[in-house]
């Protein structure tokens, strides 16, 4: 009980610290003309966004950094965390900084950012393979761990910097990403208690309410966007949250929205390159939707919707598999 207790606090922690700030930052990034430019490829009924603040990141990394240390511990574990996690969200912020500062939407170049994730990300692993953590990973519906051995590194760069781009393009509609990723960080959150963790599932707590406060502000109509300072934050922090916890294989299933809107950019890209023709009508897949006449709240909700599917099922399958007993 006193597990969930702290992770209680830790919600609410980061909850009422982004609630507060967020009122004083978003008026400081419209002082500082912080406006996000549109994609000139993008939705056409996205242009009334141009000009909305962005880089709103920087709120959520503060309070879940704060909310981490006061309900948890600042033991190695949770350093770790937070320095990888503060490591993606300053990658995203030079991205979001080159699109404000130089008015270049596209941002960094991409070899720039997967460099950067790639070295983030092998750092994380040599961690893991050097400490208690190890090499191991813990896989769904049979219960059991699997020694990765020479394969864990590459395995875990993989799973953070696919994790960390597939949030990222996730976030393209008032509060997709923002919703998407809080149930999927409540989740990793009561999964890791489960399996015994505590540093793990305080960091996601605090992810999760941080996210629940940004929704009063990034929801339609959003009056800010968490931009890649947010993004890549989050996606890599709970990429190596589930590294240290060794649940990495039940982020396919909690993110499937992540996996299918990643998924949809490379079958796009992929057919476009070899046959001239596109799958969807404008990738990622959340684009395809709103070209095919669903309102963007009707989108948010529906992939809100199966997060939440998704996660139940999940912790149902982890419980079954730890405490078959309780069902």
């Amino acid at each position: 009980m006193q597990e969930y207790m702290t992770l209680a606090l830790a919600i609410l922690i980061a909850f009422a610290l982004t609630i507060a700030i967020c009122p004083i930052f978003i008026p400081l990034l419209k002082k500082i003309k912080a406006g996000q430019s549109i994609r000139e490829d993008g939705p056409k009924s996205h242009l009334v966004k141009s000009g909305t603040p962005t880089m709103g990141g920087i709120v959520i990394i503060f309070a879940v950094i704060l909310a981490s240390l006061s309900a948890g511990a600042p033991k190695r574990e949770m350093l770790i965390i937070l320095v990888a996690f503060m490591a993606f969200g300053a990658l995203g912020f030079t991205d979001d900084f080159v699109k404000v500062a130089l008015k270049r939407n596209l941002g960094l170049r991409a070899y720039q950012k997967l460099t950067m994730q790639v070295l983030i990300a092998v750092g994380i692993a040599l961690y893991a393979d050097v400490t208690e953590v190890g090499t191991s990973i813990w896989v769904p519906f049979i219960n059991t761990y699997w020694n990765l051995g020479n394969f864990y590194i590459p395995f875990v760069a993989f799973v953070i910097v696919a994790l960390a781009n597939s949030v990222n393009l996730t976030d393209g509609l008032d509060g997709l990403a923002a919703g998407v990723t809080a149930i999927v960080a409540l989740f990793m959150a009561l999964a890791g208690t489960l399996m015994g963790e505590i540093i793990s599932p305080v960091f996601c707590a605090a992810i999760a309410g941080a996210c629940m406060g940004f929704l009063l502000f990034n929801r339609h109509p959003a009056r800010v966007f968490m931009g890649d300072t947010g993004s890549l934050a989050l996606g890599g922090g709970i990429a190596v949250a589930s590294v240290l916890m060794n649940i990495e294989l039940i982020i396919p299933l909690v993110g499937g929205i992540f996996v299918a809107e990643a998924l949809s950019v490379v079958i796009q890209v992929i057919s476009f390159k070899t046959r001239g023709k596109r799958v969807f009508k404008m990738a990622p897949l959340h684009h395809h939707f709103e070209l095919s006449g669903w309102k963007e709240t009707k989108i948010v909700l529906v992939f809100w919707g199966i997060t939440g599917l998704l996660c139940t099922t999940s912790y149902f399958i982890i419980l079954a598999g730890r405490y078959p007993m309780m069902l």
